[in-house]
């Protein structure tokens, strides 16, 4: 039990570590789903391309959800954007800082998927084939415009009796492969320029103002888990103490039964009592609507001088 406890501590104290964690799992997620993915393009003039770009951007979008879904910091984002301000005011700048946190952790893994997508390059071949201009291959030049059609919308399928043996389907697809290529190397080297300049021009900006948003960015985070368990160490013990009382109820009708019931003094010595005079339902609803709408102010001088 004990190890268990170590291992959630480290979870909660080292959060953004482990995000990075699942991030980077996602990512080889996706390079991993891809590469057993079995790629079958219709070759139909009217299904390619909605096949084509459906592979290349929707499992990006399932991979953007699971990265939200997985980051617990969305969640206490939004709470921390919608919840009423209260007698603790709310800071636009520690939001927006957990936001762009969480948005550049959610898109790795879809920006993994772009790339490889385009650097294989059977998604844009499928994609637009049937776009290409046929004028500039010598193999479609004494062919009608259906049939150039039909042609073009083959050319991912090497193995169709239609363009099995036509010179100019190997033209085409090399000619998209090296498109899909370029735009893919395009966005990786995008992507790591500006990698490159975020991380080397951020020294320029204000630092004190970085360091207070990452700092209360933890701090809403850690507030919220101490928050809830909290509210669970209270629940079991108004459990405990509800059903003790039913018990107590019941002693008579349990003695008739012949049940040994414990004294009330035979509980459990050293045991924390963490219900602090909040001892009816009413009180706990209370008690929690209070924290949403009225926040206590961050400041702990008062506790201090108690």
């Amino acid at each position: 039990m004990d190890r268990f406890r170590m291992i959630f501590q480290y979870f909660q104290s080292n959060s953004e570590s482990v995000m990075n964690g699942i991030c980077g799992l996602l990512a080889l997620a996706s390079v991993k789903m891809y590469t057993s993915f079995d790629f079958s393009c219709p070759c139909l003039p009217h299904y390619n391309v909605a096949y084509g770009l459906g592979i290349m951007f929707v499992p990006p979008i399932i991979l953007f959800l699971c990265g939200l879904i997985l980051n617990r910091q969305s969640l206490v984002m939004l709470e921390e954007w919608r919840r009423p301000a209260g007698r603790r005011k709310k800071d636009l700048a520690v939001i927006r800082y957990m936001c762009s946190s969480i948005m550049q952790r959610a898109m790795v893994a879809p920006v993994v998927w772009m790339v490889v997508t385009l650097l294989d390059g059977k998604c844009l071949i499928c994609a637009f084939s049937g776009s290409v201009d046929p004028e500039k291959f010598v193999g479609f030049a004494n062919v009608s415009t259906v049939q150039v059609q039909q042609l073009l919308a083959k050319v991912p399928c090497k193995d169709d009796e239609l363009v099995r043996n036509n010179t100019s389907r190997k033209a085409v697809s090399r000619y998209l492969r090296c498109w899909s290529q370029a735009v893919g190397w395009s966005i990786l080297l995008i992507l790591i320029i500006a990698a490159f300049l975020a991380r080397w021009l951020r020294p320029c900006f204000n630092q004190a103002t970085l360091l207070q948003a990452r700092h209360w960015s933890n701090y809403i985070d850690i507030e919220q888990k101490i928050f809830e368990e909290t509210c669970c160490e209270h629940s079991r013990l108004f459990a405990h103490k509800c059903i003790l009382h039913f018990f107590e109820s019941m002693r008579q009708e349990i003695k008739l039964h012949s049940f040994n019931l414990p004294r009330e003094g035979e509980e459990a010595e050293g045991e924390e009592d963490l219900l602090r005079g909040i001892t009816d339902q009413d009180q706990v609803n209370k008690l929690l609507k209070t924290w949403y709408y009225e926040k206590p102010p961050l400041d702990v001088s008062q506790a201090h001088q108690r």
